[in-house]
């Protein structure tokens, strides 16, 4: 069990700023508020990236807007509360700005945890699997050093013009795609999960960027989740000591 109640919560993929900053404006607003209740009883709180459509920081620089959200998250972390932040594919150049500022661990990769003695892997879920060889040739090349470094010399009002535009319309570079059911043995973050379990067992496999809530047995007390989005769905993962439910704020 947790301490005194208290729950894990999981969200990924809020995509703020897409398809514009004014049209993603009521989903931050949804989202604070969904902040502002887990903080209730939260032990922990989990973002599984894509947290913005596009983010790049500069030495000085970072992108304008979001204030809302980065406010409600200084404020939770201030009070105490644990939060985790795991890059995206939307938000692969983040630096350290979270780091400094917000007081909050940013991870590049799949993490492992333990909670009430269930034992956890989570990450982004980009990249992972079979097939999708397109993305992963560009993610290389997005991760490179050179690359940040030349993106870096384009004027912040350039450089964040043409990111959003190709994050919007390139399904290359979103990794976006229908938001359908494959059938298990062609959804790659279960077959993914399945190779991990493997070498290693875990009770949770916890992943967004597919956009489509699922929770799978994958092992024998082994699931395999997909927390959904905050475009059209709104929901979360919460984990109360025992079990991992999907719930949709709001309702």
């Amino acid at each position: 069990m947790l301490p005194n109640n208290k729950k894990i919560y999981f969200a990924s993929d809020q995509h703020f700023g897409a398809p514009t900053p004014e049209a993603s404006f009521p989903r931050e607003q949804k989202f604070v508020a969904w902040l502002d209740e887990v903080k209730k009883d939260a032990e922990a709180i989990f973002l599984l990236g894509d947290l913005f459509d596009f983010w790049f920081e500069y030495k000085t620089v970072v992108p304008k807007g979001f204030v809302r959200v980065l406010g409600k998250l200084a404020e939770i972390r201030d009070s105490g509360i644990p939060i985790y932040f795991f890059v995206g594919n939307h938000d692969l150049w983040m630096n350290d700005y979270f780091q400094k500022e917000l007081n909050i661990p940013v991870y590049l990769d799949n993490e492992e945890f333990t909670f009430g003695g269930k034992t956890f892997l989570i990450g982004h879920g980009d990249g992972k699997g079979p097939g999708d060889k397109g993305y992963k040739r560009m993610k290389k090349v997005f991760v490179h050093p050179i690359s940040k470094w030349i993106y870096r010399w384009l004027h912040p009002d350039i450089g964040m013009k043409l990111a959003q535009y190709l994050s919007v319309k390139n399904k290359l570079i979103s990794g976006s795609e229908d938001v359908k059911f494959l059938g298990e043995e062609n959804e790659w973050l279960v077959q993914y999960s399945k190779r991990k379990l493997e070498t290693k067992h875990y009770n949770y496999l916890i992943f967004g960027h597919r956009h489509l809530p699922m929770i799978i047995s994958v092992g024998e007390n082994s699931e395999y989740v997909n927390l959904g989005d905050w475009i059209g769905y709104f929901t979360y993962g919460v984990f109360d000591g025992e079990k991992l439910e999907l719930k949709t704020f709001g309702n």
